[in-house]
């Protein structure tokens, strides 16, 4: 432990206490959510800023402070999440296929609340959305009960990792529906996550939406990189600074600079219905290059709605998702005749994933 980890230790162990001392002063009950942020305490943020502004609502500072705290709790994608129009009709006609009335239903990540509202439309009998954010969650009950549905849908609070079925549920939920996935599927625990969820929340015969995922790839070429790249700046050739670029690039799928080169395939497909895969969980396959410059490999997501229904962020002009396509560019591009094949590899371990070109020179 470090000087720097020794002090927020000190600053958590008497939090509670410079709480208590802070009384009902708005300021300074202000100035400890900031602190709670810093030392992280993330559950006593948003807690602390609203009590700040119940006390002081005519104090602009207070105001001030209290939305910043509040806003960083938030990731900025779940306003791009919720105008993804493809991504919504998925879901909700999905959740259409599945939901009768009286089905009991839990939305996992519920977030805004729009899944479980989608739920309560089609007839669900009630619904329990989770949501670990306490911001979040406080909002969403808010959405829900403007919006005319607050006595089927309970907003539960934490990880549905630590939902208990008889308190939190009121027993098996008939169908678990959840948005926890990433660019790369993976990177919010869906695997843990969801093999929990199939295993102790589900009622028999149940049904997950997603029921699974597919992470795809192709070879790829993707021109505006080298705009990214740095280059000559000032006169000095400082080309070498892209040696520490992250991997992989995230791109919009419908960038027009982005081509695929080869046909799409499955790297890796999951079951979330199953239990997880042994980590790390590595794969191979071959794609046939369709002819030309091949510079990376292009990977995106696709998800197994139910038995009817698949989502696809799949690259192109007209595409529209607020999830990125991955790119991982090779370290020397290719330019290789139509019907060359060429060896991809990936690994991943529950979280993050690697693809790399595995039949290199």
């Amino acid at each position: 432990m470090n000087d720097s980890d020794d002090l927020r230790a000190v600053a958590r162990a008497g939090f509670e206490p410079m709480v208590a001392a802070a009384g009902r002063d708005g300021r300074k009950l202000a100035a400890l959510a900031g602190l709670a942020s810093k030392i992280g305490l993330r559950a006593r943020v948003y807690p602390l800023a609203l009590e700040a502004r119940a006390l002081a609502p005519d104090d602009v500072e207070v105001a001030a402070r209290t939305q910043q705290l509040i806003g960083h709790s938030v990731p900025r994608w779940h306003f791009n999440m919720l105008r993804d129009e493809p991504r919504n009709a998925a879901f909700d006609a999905a959740i259409r296929r599945a939901v009768t009335p009286g089905t009991h239903v839990l939305d996992i990540g519920a977030g805004s609340g729009l899944l479980s509202l989608m739920a309560a439309r089609a007839g669900a009998g009630r619904v329990v959305a989770c949501e670990e954010n306490p911001a979040i969650a406080d909002v969403a009950t808010r959405i829900i009960a403007a919006n005319g549905y607050g006595e089927r849908i309970r907003v539960v609070t934490g990880n549905s990792t630590d939902l208990e079925m008889e308190a939190d549920l009121e027993g098996r939920a008939d169908v678990i529906v959840s948005e926890i996935v990433s660019n790369n599927l993976l990177a919010e625990g869906v695997l843990k996550t969801l093999a929990d969820a199939s295993t102790r929340l589900l009622a028999p015969g149940g049904q997950m939406i997603p029921a699974g995922g597919d992470v795809m790839v192709a070879l790829g070429s993707w021109t505006a990189l080298d705009e990214r790249d740095v280059a000559i700046v000032d006169g000095f050739d400082l080309s070498g600074f892209n040696a520490l670029a992250q991997v992989p690039r995230t791109v919009p799928v419908a960038d027009p600079t982005l081509t695929l080169q080869s046909a799409a395939a499955a790297l890796l497909s999951f079951d979330f219905t199953a239990p997880p895969p042994r980590e790390p969980h590595r794969a191979a396959l071959t794609l046939t290059a369709t002819g030309g410059p091949v510079g990376g490999v292009v990977q995106w997501i696709r998800l197994q709605m139910d038995a009817d229904g698949v989502y696809e962020n799949r690259p192109g002009p007209d595409a529209k998702s607020h999830w990125g396509a991955q790119y991982y560019p090779f370290a020397e591009p290719l330019d290789v005749p139509a019907g060359t094949f060429v060896q991809i590899a990936g690994v991943h371990d529950g979280q993050r994933l690697l693809v790399w070109r595995e039949d290199r020179d």
